[in-house]
């Protein structure tokens, strides 16, 4: 697999839950997305709600509901499943946030770029 690595940051960045956003280049294209730790695993998606595109935060590297156990949209809302994405309440219910392919190595979190 040859493919290149970018670096999204620190695996210490991120608490147990917690949440980090980013914005890097892949391929010549400008990538939002943020990333989430739960349980000792790391999931990543674009920061896009699949109600209206909107960024989901309102607070910077803020994507996780108060209890931390759901990530939420500030704009409407909607709340979505940590490790898959899926919509579970909110306009969008039943839709996914679009998932990043991230690698975990060494101290880093690193989107896969192609």
């Amino acid at each position: 697999m040859n493919s290149k690595l970018i670096f999204i940051c620190d695996r210490a960045t991120l608490s147990d839950p917690g949440s980090y956003g980013f914005s890097v280049e892949q391929n010549g294209e400008p990538v939002e997305g943020f990333v989430v730790k739960s349980n000792y695993a790391y999931f990543a998606y674009r920061n896009s709600c699949p109600h209206t595109g909107s960024p989901l935060d309102w607070v910077e590297h803020q994507f996780l509901d108060a209890d931390e156990t759901l990530i939420q949209c500030a704009v409407h809302d909607a709340r979505f499943i940590i490790d898959s994405g899926e919509c579970i309440s909110g306009p969008c219910l039943g839709e996914s946030l679009q998932t990043l392919p991230i690698v975990v190595q060494d101290d880093g979190i690193y989107l896969q770029g192609s």
